[in-house]
């Protein structure tokens, strides 16, 4: 079986990217009799003057062809005397530099394109990056559309000085210079009689003869589980690709985080049972006997990985709405999925000089490293010892969009030595001394709605039928435990955060906690839904701006329409309406008495 080499092509927009490819498909006589005299047909009515474009290869989406771009990342396969390659064409513009991370993800090798004429873009700065951020340190730079600028070696020489100077700090494993033109074939597959000055080998001897590094530092067996196989009652195995290592009938492995070990009785690969597995391969694991095993969790044999909750990545940023610090996010690393915190953004890093630059929050397609705190210990390592511990995606909780990749750059000592204490006296136990069932009535609407007016009229009501409460003021809280908070956009979001794990304090003491904040984002409630859990009821008190304003008791409106206060919510900062409250009332249509009510006779099945 040939050797496998999975690469990339990456640069600025219209650098000679799926051109390249094209061409090298072409000349190794990678197609069919009918793909090439479709694309000999297309090219005629194409933007080429009538020769080849081939480019049309790889770029197969309509909106492609007629911008001359490419948009998503086109997967081929071919082969020569040597080897199998899996290139991966991937899109130069800035818009689709997430399609391009994605690309970088699954190679093992970067082929980046510089255009003679134009020199090192910044994109060019960014995606050398993202490979790097993404593991690959063999990088070729194909340095392409030599025919127009002559063949000339002094801009050759020009632009080699330029990547020598831009790669110095990257501990490439292999950094190798091609000048190409990749429409008129020059050193794509031979060497190229236009450039008798270029002695070393063309972009196809390169990729036949270049050897790639093994990936990270692990040589003992790791494999996360992805799926507990049960068909029947006599069989129960567990699942997943082994990562590092190997492993044998007869060895003893660890399941972490729990650190149980069992011996492993049977492997399975497809419906064939053999006595050895080795990196790479898909397996089924019997043991002998029956320990705590499920998705998420890592099988290992030796020393195995960290166990953590708090740890530093470096994360390249692909969501519209910025990072900003203290926002939850879903975790995917490896097999395991969990709810994580944005800490800190530690610094981002300058593209173009790489330099380290403070920040506050992360725009799209910028680079930084940030603090990250999880919910509960996950298996992880750093991204350098084992690429598949070390990568991670971070999930947006409300849209389910995928806002960054990264990779995990250290774990924080002594993150490990916290632990939960349980207390014999529990929350249930509170709970029925009390007589009644904790919960968080969280009232959320406009300044002026009435959230804290209903919260006391509520409250009272409650202490009269004979309910432990607490009521939890916007205002008074910024007064006292959260003074030292302003109004910016991480300092709502850590204000938020703050009142729900008092919240949670209070429902584990077995209160009913009654909270009215304007808390205008949605976002930020669902956190506060992710700290609290199911004793979380939302009330969203829905009267107009309009009302609101009229209201105005505070003259805050007035205020905020003279310029006087920032980022106001509902003049110069929006609200956002929640999608699916519990309650609804209306302060405009029937009295505080009416309200309060209707939000007691809702309240029933939860009380």
């Amino acid at each position: 079986m040939k050797d496998l080499l999975k690469f990339l092509t990456c640069g600025n927009v219209d650098d000679g990217k799926s051109t390249l490819i094209g061409h090298l498909l072409y000349d190794t006589k990678q197609l069919y009799a009918d793909q090439r005299q479709a694309l000999e047909l297309d090219s005629r009515v194409g933007s080429a003057g009538g020769q080849i474009d081939y480019s049309l290869l790889l770029d197969g989406l309509m909106s492609e062809r007629e911008q001359g771009i490419t948009i998503d990342v086109a997967y081929r396969y071919f082969k020569t005397e040597v080897r199998s390659y899996i290139v991966a064409d991937a899109p130069g513009h800035e818009e689709y530099t997430r399609n391009m991370a994605v690309a970088a993800s699954f190679a093992q090798l970067a082929i980046i394109l510089i255009d003679a004429s134009k020199g090192v873009q910044i994109q060019t700065r960014r995606h050398l990056r993202i490979c790097y951020l993404m593991g690959i340190r063999d990088v070729v730079f194909a340095i392409n559309k030599m025919d127009m600028v002559g063949y000339d070696r002094q801009r050759y020489k020009e632009i080699e000085n330029t990547i020598y100077e831009m790669t110095d700090s990257f501990s490439l494993n292999s950094l190798t210079i091609i000048p190409v033109s990749a429409t008129a074939g020059d050193n794509i597959t031979e060497h190229s009689d236009q450039m008798p000055w270029y002695k070393g080998l063309s972009l196809l001897e390169y990729l036949d003869q270049v050897e790639i590094l093994s990936d990270g530092t692990q040589t003992d067996f790791t494999m996360p589980v992805q799926r507990v196989c049960r068909p029947n009652s006599g069989f129960r195995g567990f699942q997943g690709q082994i990562e590092s290592g190997s492993i044998s009938v007869g060895d003893e492995v660890r399941s972490l985080p729990s650190g149980e070990s069992a011996v492993v009785t049977g492997i399975l690969t497809g419906f064939d049972s053999v006595e050895h597995a080795i990196t790479g391969q898909p397996v089924t694991l019997q043991l002998n006997r029956e320990i705590d095993i499920s998705r998420g969790c890592v099988l290992v044999t030796g020393k195995g990985h960290p166990i953590s909750e708090s740890f530093m990545v470096t994360l390249l940023w692909m969501d519209e709405s910025p990072l900003v610090p203290g926002v939850n996010y879903i975790l995917k690393l490896g097999t395991k999925m969990t709810n994580v915190t944005v800490m800190e953004i530690q610094y981002k890093i300058d593209v173009h000089s790489g330099r380290h630059v403070p920040a506050d929050r992360l725009y799209k397609n910028e680079i930084g490293v940030c603090s990250i705190l999880s919910s509960d210990k996950i298996i992880l390592d750093t991204f350098d010892n084992c690429q598949p511990l070390g990568g991670l995606i971070l999930i947006d909780q409300v849209t389910n969009r995928t806002c960054a990749g990264g990779t995990v750059k250290s774990i924080m000592a002594g993150s490990g030595d916290l632990f939960w204490h349980n207390f014999d006296l529990t929350r249930d136990i509170r709970a029925r001394n009390m007589g009644q069932k904790p919960l968080t009535i969280w009232f959320t609407g406009l300044s002026g709605s009435g959230k804290s007016t209903l919260a006391n009229a509520l409250e009272k009501r409650l202490y009269a039928m004979g309910k432990h409460t607490m009521v939890l003021d916007g205002d008074n809280v910024r007064l006292g435990l959260n003074r030292d908070l302003g109004f910016s956009e991480e300092d709502r979001i850590e204000n938020i955060r703050r009142i729900a794990q008092v919240a949670k304090l209070m429902n584990d003491a077995g209160l009913i906690v009654l909270t009215a904040f304007i808390s205008p984002f949605h976002r930020d409630r669902e956190n506060a839904r992710n700290i609290i859990g199911s004793s979380f009821i939302e009330v969203y008190v829905s009267t107009p701006l309009e009302e609101c304003e009229n209201r105005d008791t505070k003259e805050l409106y007035k205020k905020a329409r003279m310029g006087q206060i920032h980022d106001f919510t509902g003049v110069s900062s929006p609200y956002e309406i929640p999608v699916s409250p519990e309650i609804t009332v209306d302060t405009t249509e029937r009295s505080i008495d009416a309200c309060v009510a209707n939000i007691l006779d809702k309240l029933s099945s939860f009380l």
